[in-house]
């Protein structure tokens, strides 16, 4: 017995030792970055309380690496507001990340990034050792020798290869994406008397939700009592005017349209038409076989309501084959698709499907009406999520563009859809034809829906047209709008879309070692930006007592001659004179910016300026200069503050010694990027 219970004993002791030890799991607060940590994949905890705007997200399910891991596990859905266990795995760099607001949460969108990472549930994957303490990147530098010059290299956190992703067994990410055959509206063969009750009983339930009205016996006398009743043989129609398709002289404000609504005067309609010109319009001849000056990809929204009749969803079937024809369908200019909503949805073709105007234009007229209630939001939502992806042959490099088909108004509300939809980068317009009258405003779900969808609320992103026999005469001035690239302002990104000058301090305080450092800053903050001509622009003036302007924005149109040219700069060495080089800025580069662009200034200085920097400061703030200020070693904190944008806390930093300016890129990036995505929508 002694002997077995010896032997018992050691067994259990034997058992113990063999037991994995316990993971212990590291703490890490609300503001860490995934980017800060170097481990590729770890398990951390996240204390409560981290769901607050200012820990900013990038991203939807995939993270750019400058998100805080913990409101980024929020936003998934991992964990709530009072923390927890999560799983944080590295993964490369993506194009595009996608905004979202979900679980409390508001993600904001960002065309590319160089690192990413996935958050899921904090419970270990088998084979995989997990470490008990996280490794955050370091501020020590590296000296690189070049020639006789040594200069420093500051080195980032790593970004798992495609090889080490492998090692690591990171798994590939996975998008669901909607069956547009799950969507599709569905016709059916029954009655036309069975589907009229129906969809009137549908009608009754929800009052003044859709869209029947007295239009449809303008022109006739018949009584008030008769209003709003459902024609019989195709669903919700109208029946055709007998004399005019004008509106009435009582409503002036349909009576008329401009050709461009941002330079008023030029009058579009016409108030005397004739009915026999609207509905036979003239063959529009194609500006060319293909336009290569209109690189578009392009979604057509189409009412399939069973509100528009099937006359009038002739007309715009019609009025899509003149667009298709005046774009100048092909492979290196416009591509074009079509979504056809009502109740629901469902693509009738997508971007790749056709390479020309012809196949699109014999693609159109085998369009079926769907029928249907006219929820333009549910719309929306679906081309976010499922038009414009790589399969369905979006380039990624053409601008995206919907454009909204809406007989009067929708039946559903398209704020939410449409804001998701912009921060996607997506630019939307509405063309709205026969909107609602002053007596039917009531019956409109969303007031002012217009302008909370389209992408900016200053008239060149919405057209009214005042009738369907009308809509012809809007095909050129909404094809040289959607081809006119450089005012799609929802395409622009914080990466995209400035001219960038930095104003740098080559005073003889800075010496020699130490502004090669300053280059190099302003080199890693470059590169992180999409540069071109038609893209972000760079220039660099260095100041002394003096100043010199190194090169202009029109100077250099690639990243890589940028950034050559930021390594050629010599130092100058002489007194401090910021006040004169702000001015001088202003002048020499700011004063050269195209009209689309933000004027973004970045002014590095190592000490107290010898002159006044508040004046030139406030006029370049005056003439719309962005300026951060980013002050190192004996740099005044009132001078920076001065010069910086307000609010000052956004636009000016502080660092001890020079070796910690690469500190603040990311930081500085991304407040440029969350100013962009706050600018208001006028």
């Amino acid at each position: 017995l002694g002997v077995f219970l010896i032997c018992t004993h050691a067994a259990k002791e034997a058992i113990k030792k063999t037991k994995k030890a316990k993971l212990y799991v590291p703490q890490i607060d609300c503001d860490v970055k995934a980017g800060k940590i170097i481990n590729p994949e770890f398990i951390a905890k996240c204390p409560p309380g981290c769901q607050d705007v200012k820990h900013r997200v990038y991203g939807t399910d995939i993270y750019a690496s400058f998100s805080s891991v913990c409101n980024a596990a929020i936003h998934s859905g991992i964990i709530d507001n009072t923390g927890g266990k999560i799983l944080v795995q590295k993964v490369a760099g993506h194009s595009g990340y996608r905004g979202s607001f979900s679980n409390g949460v508001r993600s904001l969108s960002l065309p590319r990034w160089r690192e990413s990472f996935l958050v899921s549930e904090g419970k270990p994957r088998k084979g995989v050792t997990y470490p008990s303490t996280l490794e955050y990147s370091s501020s020590k530098t590296t000296a690189v020798k070049s020639g006789d010059a040594v200069r420093r290299k500051y080195q980032p956190s790593p970004v798992p290869t495609i090889a080490t992703q492998a090692a690591t067994t990171t798994p590939t990410p996975t998008t669901t994406t909607t069956d547009p055959s799950t969507t599709v509206s569905k016709t059916t063969t029954t009655s036309a008397t069975t589907r009229t009750t129906t969809v009137a009983a549908a009608a009754k339930a929800r009052p003044g939700l859709h869209k029947v009205r007295d239009i449809a016996f303008r022109g006739t006398s018949t009584s008030a009592s008769n209003k709003n009743i459902l024609q019989p043989n195709t669903g919700i129609q109208r029946q055709e005017p007998i004399a005019t398709f004008q509106r009435a002289a009582s409503s002036p404000a349909h009576l008329a349209m401009e050709t461009d609504l941002w330079k008023p005067g030029l009058s579009l309609f016409d108030t005397d038409f004739s009915s026999k010109e609207e509905l036979n319009p003239k063959p529009l001849e194609s500006i060319s076989q293909m336009n290569p000056n209109c690189k578009i990809d392009l979604s057509f929204l189409m009412d399939g309501s069973w509100s528009i009749g099937k006359r009038r969803f002739q007309l715009q079937k019609q009025f899509l084959s003149n667009i298709a024809q005046a774009l100048g369908i092909g492979s290196a200019g416009p591509l074009m698709g079509i979504v056809q909503y009502g109740d629901e949805p469902s693509t009738e073709f997508d971007l790749k499907t056709y390479a020309n105007s012809k196949d699109i234009r014999n693609a159109i007229e085998k369009i079926v009406q769907k029928g249907g209630f006219s929820n333009v939001g549910k719309a929306l939502s679906f081309v976010n999520k499922n038009f414009f992806l790589d399969a369905n042959g979006n380039r990624g490099g053409a601008p995206n563009v919907v454009v909204v088909m809406v007989d009067g108004w929708p039946t559903d509300r398209v704020e939410e859809a449409s804001r998701l939809a912009r921060e996607s980068g997506i630019n939307i317009f509405f063309v709205t034809i026969e909107a609602a009258a002053e007596s039917e405003k009531q019956n409109v779900i969303e007031p002012n829906f217009v302008d909370k969808a389209v992408c900016r609320t200053n008239g060149f992103y919405s057209i009214n047209v005042p009738s369907w026999f009308s809509l012809h005469k809007v095909v050129q001035p909404l094809v040289k709008r959607v081809c006119d690239t450089d005012r799609l302002a929802c395409s622009k990104t914080c990466l995209n879309s400035a001219d960038i000058g930095f104003v740098i301090d080559g005073s003889s305080s800075v010496g020699t070692g130490n502004f090669r450092t300053v280059l190099q800053f302003v080199a890693n903050i470059s590169k992180e930006f999409e540069i071109s001509d038609t893209d972000t622009r760079i220039g660099a003036v260095q100041y002394t007592y003096e100043q010199r302007l190194e090169f202009s924005f029109d100077k250099y149109s690639t990243k890589q001659d940028v950034l050559s040219a930021i390594k050629r700069i010599s130092y100058w060495s002489g007194g401090t004179s910021t006040g004169a080089a702000i001015s001088y800025a202003s002048e020499q580069l700011f004063s050269k910016s195209k009209p689309n662009k933000r004027k973004i200034m970045i002014l590095i200085t190592d000490g107290r300026s010898y002159d006044d920097v508040r004046m030139p400061a406030m006029a370049a703030h005056q003439n719309g200069v962005i300026a951060y200020s980013v002050g190192v070693a004996w740099a005044a904190q009132d001078e920076l503050e001065a010069i910086a944008t307000d609010p000052d806390k956004e636009h000016s930093f502080f660092v001890d010694e020079f070796d910690n300016l690469y500190r603040f890129v990311n930081q500085l990036i991304q407040n440029i990027c969350t100013e962009f995505n706050s600018q208001p929508r006028n």
